[in-house]
Parts: structure tokens; sequence; C-alpha cells
């Protein structure tokens, strides 16, 4: 700068004298710190700003709006290339030349499910060769965008995949290059709803010439920032969960269903709206520091890769749930990592209570479907929706002994007694389980033995010595979805879902209460251990044995199939010797103990009086009955939960958790009154407690004392600005003032967060009605109908259900599962259960709706 300035000065150029001089240092300082500035804000803020995840204003009319179009390449997956143009197969099958410099990673991702998505995954491969048979090859480019990009951007998707499944390309899976050459993440909403680039860099780097591999890898390490910003965006980083949705998140509709759009499964709304996200304001719990998908499924390890920092690296192994691939795969080390994940206090069980029950066991009659959901979905409604759930006084209250462990416990020989079993969310991000919900097998297990090692109850027995089906009245965790016939949609056949049966999962901090009715036998010993177990198996036994060994049956008579229905009957004898994998035979998958509990209670004579109900609240256990209290609040046993939340403020008066739920409770039955007690109470203990204004607020709508309301939510807003059940109650009431700019506004707002937001569409529908915009009022009209759920399709579950009690029973939010039968009649088939008999839906040769 001094040089600079002399230089300037002696050619007159910046005035004279000294005076002059200086003035002349102090503008070109001034210049040139601006110009570095403005440089640094080009190459850093900028750079971020332009690679941010945006989502749209307005989602499109139709799915014919989303990627390319119906004329795409790639459609109707939505993911593009950034200049429309195919990128190589071989560009997708060279992640070796990652490894000379990111040797750990590259070991990971080997054994990573993201290696194992594609044809050399067997359960994948067959799903898209039924697929390709029933419906043809274009509309499984939906499945490709996600699971075979060495074949969809190279055009080779469009040969029919049998020719080509066993090609170098068809099992390459997701390699490093599918998810670094990302560019654009184009909104939310999934479906593979990205931009993808082929750089020139890459040549290089994967070059046969040796000399030439040298120099790149020469100039990466010199300077590593040009092929840092080609393969890590900074969304990459700073929007992990919001690039991950672009796969784990889908819907369909009409070029993929010949039907309508529906949701599939979805990992990140339920993550975005609850307290894990630190972006929602609603919920139960709440983590010590928010978490993004990265921090449970790329956790930190120790590695010397470049590019560490600090001695660390993200794992690539992407551990999770998939225990079946490494089981094909004859991967001990991949298996291991599944189980240890899975087994990670991820979900805990507790034995909690037990209750006096009648006799006679009230079987459900049919019912609509839980929580009168009015999303289009086959998947759970939780904290992004304010799901519709019945006001009013709704429940009983038991006379329960509980928590046990804490107190002791005993029952008569001859009674019956309802013995409830609480699962809690605890270290899940999402719903559990997530994934594909229709082709699990998850599931509550619950025996009863006594000290001689009788069997006294079972619930949710493993036919075939632990190895076959699970018994079909057991607890499950799935979403059991049937198709245009009334066939279960087991072969992994989501697009011809036509109507869902229920949906049992439990959401992020949350829990689920399970009852179970059991009978003490005269013959019972004088001590019964109740021991639960919450059992995984990552596909059903069904769906495994279709995918290894599925053929249609060739006894008559036989069944028709179109892209809405399969009436077929399938057998297991095909030939497995080239099922993709290691083992060539249909494997046993392993059924994993994600937590377990045991507890212990005594048996009286049957001529001892009936044990007087005992409920205890310590202080350690105000968690115990606050758990039990959110299970019974989320089956709609209003009165049950307030108990439970009482005893939770009796252990712990000054835990503000117990107060806000009973307002939850209070607010859900129309008590006003009552819920502004207990949430004041809650506030008096912790001011400004977002959740407590956010149910003070809906209290305050109704009792019609709008601004107020206004003031609580706006207070929710501005520590939670992306709750979009905030944003839409506080639109509501807008609206309800005829202020419609102002509830349009909030509406919008809503979109921004999640554009097929179904209640935002509605009201904005009405706001603009309101306004005089009819335009704008009819297109998110259209947006709404095409979102809401297709009311008559429920029609199709009534014969399913009759024919199915034990489906039918788990349909119910309060439902009640007994015992298998524990010695069956000489000669039965099947197992009988409360004296009827339940029909075996897993048979070796069965129509195609069974599983």
């Amino acid at each position: 700068m001094l040089v600079a300035t002399s230089w300037l000065t002696r050619r007159g150029w910046l005035g004279k004298g000294f005076a002059a001089a200086v003035t002349s240092f102090a503008v070109l300082t001034l210049l040139m710190t601006g110009i570095a500035a403005g440089s640094w804000w080009a190459r850093n803020i900028a750079w971020k700003n332009s690679n941010r995840v945006v989502n749209p204003h307005m989602p499109t009319e139709t799915m014919d709006g989303e990627g390319d179009g119906p004329n795409g390449k790639f459609f109707p997956s939505s993911a593009q290339t950034r200049d429309g143009k195919n990128i190589p197969a071989k560009y997708f099958m060279q992640s070796q030349a990652c490894e000379r410099c990111h040797s750990d990673i590259y070991k990971q991702w080997n054994s990573s499910a993201h290696h194992f998505s594609s044809f050399n995954n067997q359960w994948y491969r067959k799903s898209i060769e039924y697929m390709q048979d029933v419906a043809g090859v274009k509309s499984s480019k939906w499945c490709a965008g996600c699971h075979d990009p060495a074949l969809l951007f190279s055009g080779m998707f469009d040969t029919p995949i049998r020719q080509i499944e066993n090609t170098p390309a068809a099992q390459a899976g997701l390699s490093c290059m599918m998810c670094h050459s990302i560019v654009k993440v184009k909104s939310t909403m999934g479906q593979g709803d990205f931009v993808l680039e082929y750089p020139k860099l890459h040549e290089l780097a994967a070059s046969e010439n040796p000399v030439m591999r040298a120099l790149h890898d020469f100039m990466v390490k010199v300077n590593p920032e040009p092929h840092r910003r080609t393969f890590l965006k900074p969304f990459m980083r700073e929007q992990t969960a919001e690039f991950c949705s672009g796969c784990h998140k889908v819907h369909l509709d009409v070029p993929v269903n010949r039907y309508r759009w529906v949701r599939g499964f979805n990992e990140y709304d339920n993550w975005q709206a609850s307290g894990v996200s630190g972006q929602g304001a609603r919920s139960f719990y709440y983590p010590a520091n928010s978490m993004m998908c990265a921090d449970c499924h790329m956790p930190l390890l120790p590695s010397k890769d470049e590019g560490n920092i600090n001695g660390f690296v993200h794992s690539h192994r992407f551990p999770g749930a998939n225990t079946a691939v490494p089981t094909a795969n004859e991967d001990p080390e991949q298996l291991a990592q599944s189980v240890k994940f899975l087994q990670d206090k991820q979900v805990t069980v507790d034995v909690f209570g037990i209750s006096p029950a009648e006799k006679e066991i009230v079987h459900p009659a049919a019912s609509p479907l839980a929580n009168g959901q009015e999303l289009s979905t086959t998947f759970a409604v939780g904290e992004e929706a304010d799901v519709t759930s019945p006001q009013g006084p709704k429940g009983e209250v038991r006379p329960i002994t509980a928590p046990l462990g804490r107190v002791n416990a005993s029952v008569r020989r001859g009674d019956d007694y309802l013995v409830d079993v609480v699962v809690r969310t605890r270290k899940v991000g999402h719903f559990f389980p997530g994934g594909t919900v229709d082709a699990f097998d998850v599931w509550l297990e619950l025996q009863a033995t006594d000290e001689r090692g009788q069997i006294l109850f079972w619930s949710g027995k493993v036919e075939d010595d632990a190895k076959g089906p699970v018994e079909p009245g057991a607890h499950f965790y799935r979403s059991q979805q049937i198709d245009a016939h009334g066939n279960v949609i087991n072969k992994r056949n989501a697009w011809s879902s036509r109507a869902t049966v229920f949906v049992h999962l439990i959401p992020p901090g949350a829990a689920d209460t399970v009852h179970f009715h059991m009978h003490i036998p005269e013959n019972a010993g004088d001590k019964i251990n109740l021991h639960a177990k919450l059992n995984y198996r990552k596909f059903m036994w069904w769906n495994t044995h279709f995918s290894y060994a599925g053929e249609e049956d060739p006894t008559p008579p036989k069944g028709a199939t179109t892209p809405d229905y399969d009436d077929r009957k399938f057998a297991f004898h095909g030939d497995t010797s080239g099922v993709a994998g290691a083992l060539k035979r249909i494997p046993d998958l392993p059924i994993i103990t994600v937590a377990e509990d045991t507890k212990s209670i005594s048996v009286l004579p049957k001529t001892n009086p009936a044990p007087t109900p005992n409920a205890a609240a310590a202080k350690e256990d105000w968690m115990r009955w606050n758990d039990y209290g959110i299970g019974l609040f989320l089956q709609n046993d209003f009165k049950g939960a307030e108990a439970a939340f009482i005893k939770a403020t009796q252990a712990d008066p000054n835990n503000f958790d117990g107060w806000v739920n009973i307002g939850r409770v209070r607010t859900q039955e129309g008590d006003t009154a009552g819920a502004f007690t207990v949430l004041d109470k809650a506030l008096s203990l912790k001011p400004n407690l977002a959740r407590a204004n956010y149910f003070y607020a809906r209290d305050l709508k109704e009792e019609g004392r709008y601004d107020e309301a206004i003031a609580k939510l706006q207070s929710v807003l501005q520590r939670y600005p992306r709750d979009r059940v905030v944003r839409n109650e506080l639109g509501r009431i807008y609206f309800l003032q005829k202020k419609y700019s102002d509830a349009a506004k909030e509406f919008e707002a809503t979109l921004s967060i999640d554009p097929e937001d179904l209640q935002a569409h509605y009201n904005l529908m009405l706001c603009y009605n309101g306004l005089g915009d009819d335009a704008k009022a009819e297109a998110h009209k259209i947006r709404y109908l095409r979102y809401k759920a297709d009311e008559s399709a429920q029609a199709i579950t009534g014969p399913y259900r009759q024919n199915h009690p034990d489906d039918n029973n788990e349909r119910q939010p309060i439902h009640e599962h007994v015992s298998v039968a524990l010695t069956a009649p000489k000669g039965a088939a099947a197992a009988k259960k409360s004296g009827l008999a339940q029909s075996n839906r897993s048979s070796a040769a069965s129509p195609a709706g069974t599983d």
C-alpha cells in the first residue's frame, strides 16, 4: 500500500503535499479493504447462499410438472442433470478412485446399504423385476432416481431390467459420485428432487494414466479448495437433513401408481417438526442438543484419511437398521455394526403396570382409520400436522398397579388382567421404525412364565422355531396396506396400494402403550416373570421368501393381475442360484432384540381377596408415568392419559412437563378452564415455555380471545419460526378475524417449510377467496385436492378387516392382545386364540394379498 501510494503521488495522481498523500493513502486503503471484503463475501457468503436448499413458492399441480416431466429421460423420478444430458455409467462405477485419499471412507462405504441399493440387493432386485413385469419399465424409473444412478442417468434403464441386472453398472449401487455430484437440491419434497452434474475434474481423478492421477492428487493436496467445492457443497454439511430428504421422502402419483398422489415413506417431515430437530415447538421431549441425520447415521470415527477434521471423518457405513443386506452378503462386521446401532438404547421397553380385566374380551367393531388423517398417506402423520382427533372426554381410568419394579404386584389364580407395556423412542430422530414400513417385521413380544418354566402367555410368537412368520395377532409397528382387491401390499409394490388398514409407528420423543390381556390359569406357579421384547426383522418372512424364490403357483385357479391388484398365489420354490449376494439360498434373517424388560409378579390363591391396586408416585418414576400417559394420549385415551400425567406431577411437582401434558389432554377435551389452570402452573415453573403457550393459545382461541391467542402464538414463533402447526394456527385466527392478508402470510410461510402442507393449501384457498383473488384460490384448491385423502378408498378395507380380525383389532386406537394357544387341539393346523381360529397369513403357497 505504501509503495503504491508513493508511486501514484510522485506522478501527481493523488495531489501534492503530505496531507494529500495521507488522504490518498486512506482512500486507497479503504478501496483495497472493500475489494478484499467483496472478494471474501463472494467466495464465502455468496457461495453458501447460492448453495442452499430453498423450497419453491408453489408445488406443481400434477406430477407431470416435476423433474423433466413426462417426456424427460428420468421421469417419473424428479432427478435431473444440469445440462439435461446423460451421464456415462462408468462415472458412477469408479469409487475406487476415491480410495487413494479416502481409504477408510471407501472401506466403510463398500459394506454399506448405500453400496447395495441396486441390483446387488436381492430384495430390491425382485421388487423391480416384479414392478416391470406388472406395470412396465418407465414407471420403475421412480425408484431408479435414488437406487440406480449408473443405469438411470446413462440411459441404460430404458432396457428391461432382467436383460441388464447382472452388468457392472447394475451392481454399482449408490456410489461416491452419486451423492457428491449433486449440485442442487430443489426442495424438501423428496422424490429424487435434485440436480446432478458431471464434473470434468473427475476425469483427472479417475484417469487410467498413472501420471495424470499423480498430478491430480498432487494438485488436490496443494490446493484442495477446487476439489472441495466440486464434491462437497455447503448444503451437504449445513443442511444435511434437507440434503437427505432428496431420497428419504417420497410420494407416488398417476405416472407411478395410475391412481393419485399418495405419500410414501417420509423421514424428513416428522424429524423437522420434532424436538429432535430443534424446530418443533410442541414435542413431549427435547434432546440436550438438536440433531440432524448425520449425527446418528454418519457418526465421527477416527481416521487419517485426507480431509479428516482433527483426526475424524464421518462414517460412510451409514449405520442404521438394515440387517438383511449384510446377512445376504455374509458380512459379519457390517451386520455387527447394524445390530450395535439397533441396540444402542434407540428405543426402550418398560413393563409398566397391571390392572384387573373382564373375562370377556371385547373385539372391536369396524372403525374409520385412527386419528382421522386427512393427508393421502401410507405413512404415519406426527407433529408435522395437526391431526384431527376426537374431542371431548374419552377413555377410562383403570385401577392400575404401577410402576412395576417400584411396587410389588400380585395377581389371583383364575382372574384376568391387562398388562401394560410402554415402548419409548429415545435416540430416534424420526418415526420408529422408519423407511419402507410396509416391508418390515417389527413387533412387541410378551411372554409370561412361572418359576417352573411353564409358559402361561405368549403374544408375538414366531413360528418354525423363531424362523418363520410372526403370529398374526402380535402388536406390529408397520403400515398395513392393501391393493384394489384387498390383497396385502407385501411385494414392495407400493404403486398398487389403494387403502391403508392401519399404521403403527412411534413418533420421535414419544411412546406407545400396549395392552396385553392375560388369564392367570389355575395351575400357575407362585411367581410370574413378564418378559417383553421389541423385535426387529428387516424384512417380513413372506417378503424374503418371495424375493428369493417367489414364483406364481401353477395350481389352479389362477388369479388375475393388473397394476391395481394381484390376485395370484405364489409358491417359494424358485431357483436361488442366481440371486444377488453371497448367500445362494433363502436367508433366515436375524431377529434382533432392540430392547427388552422383565418384571415379576406374585400369584395368590383363588380364594384370596382380590389384590388392591397400588399406584406409587416416586420422584424417580415421573418419566415412567409420563411415558405411560403419552402412549395413552396418542391412542385418544384421554381419561387414562390425564390420570397418568397427574401421577407424574405428584411424583415431581416441579417438573413442568407433567403440567403441560395435563393441559394437552384438557385442551383436546375442550376443558379450557381446566387447561388454563395447569398451563399457568407450567408457565410459573418455566416462563415463556413454548409448548405451554401453544396450548394456552388454542384454549384462548376456543374462548374467542383472539388477540391474546395471537400474542401467545407469536411468542412461540419467536423461538420456533419453522413450526408449521403453530403458523397454521396463527393463520386460522387471523382468518377468523377476517384479516385475510395476514392469514395468507402465515400459510405462505408454512409452504416455505413444506410446499405440500395440506392445511396451508386449504386455508389459502379460503383466504384468497376472501381477498377476491380467484386465480390464487383456485391454484390452492387444486393442490389441496391433490394431497387430500381419497376417503372412499377406506371402503376397500371393510371386507378385508372382516376376514382378518387381527388386523381389524390392530387398527383400533385402543386394543388388546391375547396369547396364542399354548396347546393346540389335536390335528389343528393353526393356533387358536380366545376360542377363535386365526388364519396363518404366511403359508408357502398363499394369495398375493397375504403376508
